[in-house]
């Protein structure tokens, strides 16, 4: 058994999640994968087809299809909220830039439940744009799921498409990711991996989104709603292994996966999160340089540009219920397995 799968399977036998899978490779493909437990405590075994609810991984994805609008000429990173956005024009978000919502420097504050007091999707944008700005742009990092709730629908404006339109066109099907939407709907239920029982919509929720505020915007925002598989989220760490092959031009990804933050105590990039200097969710394994991102759900995926390496982890380590963080260890644990030589195993990740 590979390092990577005993630490995942102690990570089930200490109830964190019912289900965990996992890959670490290259631009080339996988070299390591696997799975272990299922897809809810009473439910099938976990088969590699299973589709996961990504949460705050839909962010740099969405990132890339907002790059790919960059290098198409459609937006700058300079571009303002007001631009693209007319209702915004006169508000205190009017001049922050399509920068500033990428590495969450917008001063648009963090995560806020909106969807308590506004219930459907007109009242919780209308919410949005109202939030008050709490810190001058540029001057500090604050993640911000609203920031990308805006950046969204800046995504929308400019291209003239729905944003699960425009993901799936600029991102899935360049690289062949069939298993990866908002919304799977009904269809997919069976092969979807269970999340929380939620107290606010009184079920358990298996097949949809489990962040509410997406919920309340009917499973579609810049912040989170994307499920995916294990196959595709492999296809997308290789292209960006490979320098974006596929997605963007080489310039672009170099710039989108860069430090913009210098002088800030928080490491971000355009999209993704970055090794902050107080520490990083994968631990040490992976080097300074390296980049990726991370989900409330307890996914992530997380690349290492100097190695060439991916590494993708999904559970569903809310399931049943969000209480508790026994997943940071799980992660940390899991990156430093994954990257370690196995007696059997001259390079630093081999075949599990």
């Amino acid at each position: 058994m590979s390092g990577a799968r005993r630490v995942l399977a102690r990570g089930r036998e200490a109830r964190i999640y019912s289900g965990a899978a996992w890959s670490v490779g290259d631009a080339d493909g996988s070299l390591e994968r696997g799975w272990t437990g299922t897809r809810s405590w009473n439910g099938p075994d976990l088969d590699g087809t299973d589709l996961w609810d990504l949460a705050s991984v839909t962010k740099p994805i969405v990132g890339l299809a907002v790059m790919a609008l960059v290098d198409r000429g459609v937006i700058t990173l300079d571009h303002t909220v007001g631009t693209h956005l007319p209702t915004y024009r006169g508000g205190d978000k009017e001049d922050l830039t399509i920068r500033h919502l990428l590495t969450h420097t917008s001063g648009i504050p963090g995560q806020v439940p909106l969807y308590r007091d506004h219930p459907t999707r007109t009242a919780l944008l209308d919410a949005v744009r109202l939030l008050p700005v709490t810190a001058r742009p540029g001057t500090r990092v604050e993640y911000s799921s609203q920031g990308f709730i805006v950046l969204g629908l800046i995504a929308e404006a400019a291209s003239g498409q729905p944003l699960d339109s425009l993901v799936n066109r600029l991102v899935c099907e360049p690289l062949g990711m069939k298993h990866t939407f908002f919304r799977p709907g009904a269809r997919w239920r069976a092969r979807a991996v269970a999340t929380e029982d939620c107290s606010w919509r009184d079920r358990l929720i298996v097949g949809e989104v489990h962040d509410e505020n997406a919920a309340v915007l009917g499973g579609v925002g810049g912040h989170a709603g994307l499920f995916s598989t294990l196959r595709d989220m492999e296809l997308l760490g290789a292209a960006l292994a490979a320098g974006g092959r596929g997605l963007l031009s080489a310039d672009t990804c170099t710039q989108m996966t860069a430090a913009h933050t210098d002088g800030l105590a928080l490491r971000r990039c355009l999209a993704w999160q970055g090794q902050d200097p107080t520490g990083s969710p994968v631990g040490d394994a992976f080097g300074p340089d390296s980049y990726g991102h991370t989900g409330f759900t307890g996914t992530s995926l997380w690349m290492d540009p100097p190695t060439g390496r991916y590494a993708v982890l999904l559970t569903n380590r809310v399931h049943p219920t969000r209480v508790g963080d026994g997943i940071a260890g799980v992660r940390r644990a899991f990156h430093d397995a994954a990257t370690r030589p196995g007696p059997d195993r001259p390079c630093a990740v081999g075949v599990g």
